[in-house]
Protein backbone atom coordinates (compact mmCIF):
# COMPACT_ATOMS: atom_id res chain seq x y z
CA UNK A 1 0.00 0.00 0.00
CA UNK A 2 1.28 3.90 -0.56
CA UNK A 3 2.11 6.04 2.01
CA UNK A 4 -0.88 8.10 1.03
CA UNK A 5 -3.11 5.22 1.24
CA UNK A 6 -1.92 4.28 4.38
CA UNK A 7 -2.98 7.96 6.21
CA UNK A 8 -5.93 6.63 5.45
CA UNK A 9 -8.37 7.74 8.72
CA UNK A 10 -9.79 5.49 10.75
CA UNK A 11 -12.77 4.45 9.92
CA UNK A 12 -16.20 1.58 9.96
CA UNK A 13 -17.25 0.01 7.20
CA UNK A 14 -20.72 -2.18 6.36
CA UNK A 15 -21.41 -3.95 4.13
CA UNK A 16 -24.90 -4.86 2.16
CA UNK A 17 -23.07 -7.85 0.13
CA UNK A 18 -20.25 -9.96 -0.85
CA UNK A 19 -18.34 -8.02 -3.55
CA UNK A 20 -19.12 -4.58 -2.99
CA UNK A 21 -19.57 -2.87 -6.56
CA UNK A 22 -20.63 0.39 -4.84
CA UNK A 23 -19.33 2.78 -2.13
CA UNK A 24 -20.34 5.19 -0.10
CA UNK A 25 -18.36 7.50 2.07
CA UNK A 26 -20.10 8.82 4.86
CA UNK A 27 -18.89 12.05 6.65
CA UNK A 28 -20.11 12.50 10.48
CA UNK A 29 -20.98 15.95 12.12
CA UNK A 30 -19.20 18.12 14.39
CA UNK A 31 -17.64 16.36 17.79
CA UNK A 32 -19.17 13.22 16.70
CA UNK A 33 -17.04 9.91 15.11
CA UNK A 34 -18.34 7.07 12.20
CA UNK A 35 -20.41 5.39 15.16
CA UNK A 36 -22.40 8.35 14.54
CA UNK A 37 -24.26 6.72 11.03
CA UNK A 38 -23.01 3.03 10.98
CA UNK A 39 -26.31 1.90 12.45
CA UNK A 40 -28.31 3.73 9.99
CA UNK A 41 -27.28 1.45 7.05
CA UNK A 42 -30.13 -1.29 8.09
CA UNK A 43 -32.95 2.51 7.89
CA UNK A 44 -31.81 2.95 4.18
CA UNK A 45 -34.20 1.00 1.67
CA UNK A 46 -31.81 0.04 -0.92
CA UNK A 47 -33.60 -2.95 -2.48
CA UNK A 48 -32.61 -4.35 -6.08
CA UNK A 49 -28.84 -2.39 -5.73
CA UNK A 50 -25.56 -4.17 -5.99
CA UNK A 51 -23.76 -4.85 -2.58
CA UNK A 52 -22.34 -1.61 -1.40
CA UNK A 53 -19.68 -0.73 0.89
CA UNK A 54 -20.58 2.06 3.46
CA UNK A 55 -17.64 3.90 4.72
CA UNK A 56 -18.03 5.91 8.38
CA UNK A 57 -14.66 7.47 8.86
CA UNK A 58 -13.74 9.14 12.09
CA UNK A 59 -12.50 13.06 11.68
CA UNK A 60 -9.00 14.06 13.38
CA UNK A 61 -9.37 15.92 16.73
CA UNK A 62 -8.81 19.80 17.07
CA UNK A 63 -9.65 22.42 19.62
CA UNK A 64 -13.50 24.17 18.30
CA UNK A 65 -13.20 28.01 18.34
CA UNK A 66 -17.17 28.08 18.70
CA UNK A 67 -16.87 25.60 21.63
CA UNK A 68 -14.44 27.17 23.72
CA UNK A 69 -11.39 25.86 22.26
CA UNK A 70 -12.89 22.55 22.81
CA UNK A 71 -11.43 18.90 21.66
CA UNK A 72 -13.64 17.20 19.77
CA UNK A 73 -13.76 15.91 16.52
CA UNK A 74 -13.98 18.05 13.67
CA UNK A 75 -13.61 18.09 9.87
CA UNK A 76 -12.61 22.42 10.54
CA UNK A 77 -12.66 24.58 13.14
CA UNK A 78 -15.75 26.55 13.67
CA UNK A 79 -15.13 30.20 14.16
CA UNK A 80 -18.20 32.27 14.35
CA UNK A 81 -22.14 31.34 14.64
CA UNK A 82 -22.91 32.96 11.27
CA UNK A 83 -20.95 29.99 9.23
CA UNK A 84 -19.91 32.24 6.44
CA UNK A 85 -18.10 34.33 8.63
CA UNK A 86 -14.40 33.95 8.42
CA UNK A 87 -14.53 30.53 7.72
CA UNK A 88 -11.37 27.82 8.07
CA UNK A 89 -10.03 27.61 4.65
CA UNK A 90 -7.22 25.60 5.58
CA UNK A 91 -9.08 23.27 7.80
CA UNK A 92 -11.65 22.81 4.88
CA UNK A 93 -8.40 22.05 2.26
CA UNK A 94 -6.80 19.64 4.84
CA UNK A 95 -9.69 17.43 5.56
CA UNK A 96 -10.63 17.55 1.55
CA UNK A 97 -7.19 15.72 0.90
CA UNK A 98 -8.16 12.96 3.29
CA UNK A 99 -11.71 12.44 1.93
CA UNK A 100 -10.08 12.35 -1.43
CA UNK A 101 -7.32 9.51 0.03
CA UNK A 102 -10.34 7.54 0.53
CA UNK A 103 -12.04 7.95 -2.54
CA UNK A 104 -8.67 6.89 -3.43
CA UNK A 105 -8.72 3.56 -1.56
CA UNK A 106 -12.04 2.61 -2.97
CA UNK A 107 -10.71 3.17 -6.65
CA UNK A 108 -7.47 1.06 -5.69
CA UNK A 109 -10.08 -1.28 -4.30
CA UNK A 110 -11.92 -1.58 -7.90
CA UNK A 111 -14.68 0.66 -7.29
CA UNK A 112 -15.17 3.42 -10.26
CA UNK A 113 -15.51 6.72 -9.36
CA UNK A 114 -18.62 6.99 -10.77
CA UNK A 115 -19.79 3.89 -8.36
CA UNK A 116 -18.52 6.43 -5.53
CA UNK A 117 -21.30 8.46 -3.58
CA UNK A 118 -19.82 11.49 -1.02
CA UNK A 119 -22.15 11.68 1.78
CA UNK A 120 -22.00 14.12 4.87
CA UNK A 121 -24.11 15.37 7.54
CA UNK A 122 -23.76 19.07 8.83
CA UNK A 123 -19.70 19.74 8.66
CA UNK A 124 -20.15 16.41 7.12
CA UNK A 125 -22.15 17.55 4.21
CA UNK A 126 -19.97 21.38 4.05
CA UNK A 127 -16.88 18.08 3.34
CA UNK A 128 -19.27 16.50 0.94
CA UNK A 129 -19.23 19.31 -1.19
CA UNK A 130 -15.92 21.29 -0.54
CA UNK A 131 -14.12 17.68 -1.81
CA UNK A 132 -17.10 16.45 -3.94
CA UNK A 133 -16.95 19.17 -6.24
CA UNK A 134 -13.37 19.52 -6.83
CA UNK A 135 -13.00 15.69 -7.75
CA UNK A 136 -11.58 15.52 -10.93
CA UNK A 137 -13.94 12.99 -12.02
CA UNK A 138 -17.66 12.15 -12.28
CA UNK A 139 -18.77 10.54 -8.51
CA UNK A 140 -21.98 8.51 -8.76
CA UNK A 141 -23.36 11.26 -6.12
CA UNK A 142 -23.15 13.84 -3.47
CA UNK A 143 -25.41 13.33 -0.44
CA UNK A 144 -25.62 16.27 1.80
CA UNK A 145 -28.08 16.68 4.92
CA UNK A 146 -28.39 18.96 7.34
CA UNK A 147 -25.06 21.41 6.12
CA UNK A 148 -24.31 23.92 3.85
CA UNK A 149 -21.51 25.22 0.88
CA UNK A 150 -18.26 26.19 2.60
CA UNK A 151 -15.80 28.60 0.76
CA UNK A 152 -18.98 29.19 -1.60
CA UNK A 153 -16.86 32.58 -3.40
CA UNK A 154 -14.00 30.02 -4.57
CA UNK A 155 -16.58 27.13 -5.83
CA UNK A 156 -16.92 28.33 -9.87
CA UNK A 157 -12.99 28.90 -9.87
CA UNK A 158 -12.28 25.89 -8.16
CA UNK A 159 -14.75 22.93 -9.53
CA UNK A 160 -13.95 20.24 -11.62
CA UNK A 161 -16.24 20.51 -15.05
CA UNK A 162 -16.37 16.76 -14.42
CA UNK A 163 -18.40 17.29 -11.19
CA UNK A 164 -21.09 19.06 -13.62
CA UNK A 165 -22.22 15.25 -13.95
CA UNK A 166 -22.55 14.45 -10.56
CA UNK A 167 -25.79 14.73 -9.26
CA UNK A 168 -27.07 16.30 -5.63
CA UNK A 169 -29.39 15.53 -2.74
CA UNK A 170 -29.77 18.17 -0.76
CA UNK A 171 -31.90 18.09 2.60
CA UNK A 172 -32.62 20.30 5.59
CA UNK A 173 -35.04 20.73 8.42
CA UNK A 174 -36.82 24.20 8.17
CA UNK A 175 -36.85 24.77 11.82
CA UNK A 176 -32.78 23.58 12.03
CA UNK A 177 -31.20 26.25 14.76
CA UNK A 178 -27.58 25.10 13.96
CA UNK A 179 -27.32 25.82 10.53
CA UNK A 180 -30.28 27.68 9.08
CA UNK A 181 -32.06 26.67 6.46
CA UNK A 182 -31.57 29.69 4.66
CA UNK A 183 -27.60 29.22 4.53
CA UNK A 184 -28.82 25.73 2.84
CA UNK A 185 -31.69 27.76 0.54
CA UNK A 186 -28.40 30.27 -0.49
CA UNK A 187 -25.84 26.91 -0.97
CA UNK A 188 -29.05 25.30 -3.25
CA UNK A 189 -28.98 28.63 -5.29
CA UNK A 190 -25.29 28.95 -6.15
CA UNK A 191 -25.10 25.37 -7.00
CA UNK A 192 -27.87 25.58 -9.21
CA UNK A 193 -26.99 28.87 -10.52
CA UNK A 194 -23.27 26.89 -11.40
CA UNK A 195 -25.43 24.45 -13.69
CA UNK A 196 -25.89 21.53 -10.72
CA UNK A 197 -28.78 19.09 -10.48
CA UNK A 198 -30.10 19.40 -6.86
CA UNK A 199 -32.68 17.39 -5.84
CA UNK A 200 -33.75 20.11 -3.29
CA UNK A 201 -36.06 18.47 0.23
CA UNK A 202 -36.95 20.36 2.98
CA UNK A 203 -38.89 19.27 6.34
CA UNK A 204 -40.32 20.37 9.70
CA UNK A 205 -37.85 19.13 11.43
CA UNK A 206 -34.50 20.82 13.54
CA UNK A 207 -30.83 19.61 13.07
CA UNK A 208 -31.76 16.21 12.63
CA UNK A 209 -33.40 13.32 10.23
CA UNK A 210 -36.71 12.00 9.85
CA UNK A 211 -38.52 9.45 8.25
CA UNK A 212 -39.53 11.54 5.01
CA UNK A 213 -35.92 12.21 4.46
CA UNK A 214 -35.11 8.17 4.70
CA UNK A 215 -37.50 7.83 1.99
CA UNK A 216 -36.45 10.33 0.16
CA UNK A 217 -32.69 8.92 0.26
CA UNK A 218 -33.73 5.69 -0.28
CA UNK A 219 -35.31 6.47 -3.12
CA UNK A 220 -32.15 8.82 -4.57
CA UNK A 221 -29.74 6.17 -3.95
CA UNK A 222 -31.73 3.68 -5.91
CA UNK A 223 -31.35 6.06 -8.74
CA UNK A 224 -28.43 7.13 -9.03
CA UNK A 225 -26.79 4.04 -8.37
CA UNK A 226 -29.13 1.69 -10.05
Amino acid sequence: MSDALSAVLPNIEVVTGDNPKIAVIWLHGLGADGNDFAPFVKELDLAGLPAIRFIFPHANTMPVTINGGYVMRAWYDIIHTDLGRQEDESGLRASQLQVETLIAREKARGIPADRIVLAGFSQGCAMTLQAGLRHPEKLAGLLCLSGYLPLADKTAAERSEASKQTPIFMAHGRQDPVVPVQRAVASRDVLQTLGYQVEWHDYPMQHSLCQEEVDDMSAWFRKVLK
